[in-house]
C-alpha cells in the first residue's frame, strides 16, 4: 500500500483507544457544530502549558519559588500527559466519549482557576489537574474525529494539529499583555484561559445528547513491549517531545535572562510556534516520498538543535531568525513522530496500541527534560549549561529516530477478542 494512502487511513486511528476500535459511524446531524466544537476543544489543549512560561519568572519571584520548584511546575503538566492518558478509554467506555470530554473541559477550567487563585499549593495542584485533563482529552478527540469524519480523516488531522499549535501560540503571546491590561497581575493572565475552556464546554454541550450507535470490536495486540522498533518509536516520541516542552516551559525565561522583556520573550515563543503550522503539515508529506523517514528525521532534528542553540547563544539581533528555524524543526519533529506510529504499524489495531505506548511512556520521559533544566539552572545560576541538555536529548532523539525511521513494521500479533 502506498505510504501516503496508509497515512490517510490510519493517522487518526493511531491515537484511538488501545483496545477498542469503532466501526459503522453514526450519522452526524449537525457536522458544522461538531467541527466547531472539536476546533475549540483542541484550542484548549496547549494554553495551560504555554501560558505559564512567559510569566514563570514573575510567578517564581512573587511566590518565592526556587528554580527547582519552577522546573517541577513546568514538569507536572507534561508528566500528567503520559500518566493520565491510559484512563481516557476506560472513562469513555463507562460514560461515553462526549460526556467525558465535557466533564474534563470543566475539570480543565477548574485547574486553570485553581492555579491562579490559591498561592503555591493551588499553583501546583491546578497545574496537575490541568495536565491530567489535557492528557485525557488528547486521547479522546482523534477517536471522535475518526468516527464522525472518517472520509475526511487526513483533512481533519491537519485542522486538529493546527488548532493545537494556534492555541499554544495565542497563549504564549497574549498571556503577558493580558496580565498587564487587567490589573497588572500574573494571576489574571493565567486565569484568563478559563474563558476559552468554558466557551468550548458550552459549544460542546449539544454533542452530549448525541447517542452513539457504533459497533465495538475489541482486539488485543501482544508483543509490543518486547519489540525493539516499538521502543525506538517511543524514545523518538519522548525525546523530541522533551525538547518541545523545554521550549514551552523555559524558553521565555531563557530569553528574559538574555535581556528581553517578558512581553518580547512571549512573542518570540508565540512566533516560533506559529511557524510550526507550516512544517507540521509539510514534513509528513515530504517524508513519505522517500524509501524511509531517516533523512527527514535528521533534517528536522538538525533544524531544531540549530534553533535551540541559536536562541541560547547567538547574538540577539538574529533572534527571530533562530526562532523561525526552531519552529520549522519542532513542527516537523512532532508531526513525524505521529507519522512513524502509523507507518511502523501493519494495521490500525497495532497503530492504536503503539500510539498508547509511545504517548504514555514517551510523555512521561519527556517530562524529565523541563525538570532537568530547572535543576541545572538552580545549580549554576545561569543558562549557559542548558546547552548540554539540548545536546544530549537531541543526540538521543537522532539515534532513536534513525532506528524508528527504517521502513519496517513492529513485530506483534493482533487477535480479535
Amino acid at each position: 500500500m502506498n505510504p501516503e494512502t496508509k497515512l490517510e487511513e490510519l493517522l487518526i486511528d493511531a491515537e484511538a483507544d488501545d483496545e477498542v476500535v469503532q466501526h459503522t459511524p453514526p450519522a452526524v446531524s449537525r457536522p458544522w457544530l461538531l467541527l466547531l466544537g472539536l476546533i475549540l476543544v483542541a484550542l484548549n489543549l496547549r494554553p495551560a502549558l504555554s501560558s505559564m512560561s512567559p510569566l514563570l519568572s514573575e510567578v517564581s519571584n512573587s511566590l518565592g519559588l526556587s528554580a527547582a520548584k519552577a522546573g517541577l511546575l513546568t514538569t507536572l503538566p507534561v508528566l500528567c500527559l503520559g500518566l493520565f492518558a491510559p484512563t481516557a478509554p476506560i472513562l469513555a467506555r463507562r460514560f461515553g466519549a462526549e460526556r467525558v470530554v465535557l466533564g474534563i473541559l470543566l475539570t480543565l477550567a477548574a485547574g486553570i482557576i485553581l492555579r491562579s487563585s490559591f498561592g503555591e499549593v493551588g499553583l501546583f495542584a491546578g497545574s496537575l489537574i490541568a495536565g491530567a485533563s489535557i492528557g485525557i482529552i488528547g486521547v479522546l478527540l482523534p477517536g471522535i474525529v475518526k468516527r464522525d469524519f472518517a472520509k475526511q480523516a487526513g483533512t481533519m488531522t491537519g485542522v486538529y494539529t493546527m488548532a493545537l499549535c494556534l492555541g499554544a501560540a495565542l497563549a504564549a503571546g497574549a498571556t503577558v499583555p493580558l496580565s498587564r491590561y487587567f490589573a497588572d497581575s500574573w494571576a489574571v493572565g493565567l486565569g484568563f484561559w478559563i474563558v476559552p475552556a468554558l466557551v468550548a464546554a458550552v459549544l460542546w454541550l449539544p454533542q452530549v445528547g448525541h447517542k452513539q450507535g457504533a459497533h465495538h470490536v475489541a482486539y488485543r495486540v501482544k508483543g509490543l513491549l518486547r519489540d525493539p522498533l516499538a521502543w525506538q518509536v517511543t524514545l523518538y516520541m519522548g525525546l523530541q517531545s522533551s525538547l518541545a516542552y523545554i521550549v514551552f516551559g523555559w524558553m521565555p525565561s531563557i530569553l528574559i535572562g538574555r535581556g528581553l522583556s517578558a512581553t518580547e520573550a512571549g512573542l518570540v515563543l508565540s512566533g516560533s510556534i506559529i511557524v510550526q503550522l507550516l512544517s507540521s503539515l509539510a514534513a509528513p508529506w515530504l517524508a513519505t516520498r522517500g524509501k524511509d523517514q531517516r533523512l527527514a528525521i535528521m533534517v528536522v532534528m538538525l533544524l531544531t538543535l540549530g534553533g535551540l542553540f541559536g536562541c541560547l547563544y547567538a547574538p540577539l539581533e538574529g533572534l527571530w531568525g533562530w526562532a523561525i528555524l526552531l519552529g520549522l524543526g519542532q513542527g516537523g519533529t512532532f508531526s513525524l513522530a505521529l507519522t512513524l506510529i502509523v507507518l511502523r504499524s501493519r494495521d490500525s489495531h497495532v497503530a492504536a496500541n503503539l500510539s498508547s505506548m509511545a504517548q504514555g511512556i514517551g510523555y512521561t520521559l519527556a517530562s524529565m527534560g523541563p525538570f532537568a533544566v530547572g535543576l541545572v539552572h538552580d545549580w549554576t545560576g545561569g543558562w549557559s549549561a542548558i546547552g548540554w541538555i539540548f545536546a544530549v536529548i537531541g543526540l538521543g532523539a537522532m539515534l532513536a529516530g534513525l532506528g524508528a525511521g527504517r521502513a519496517l513494521y513492529v513485530q506483534v500479533s493482533s487477535q480479535r477478542l
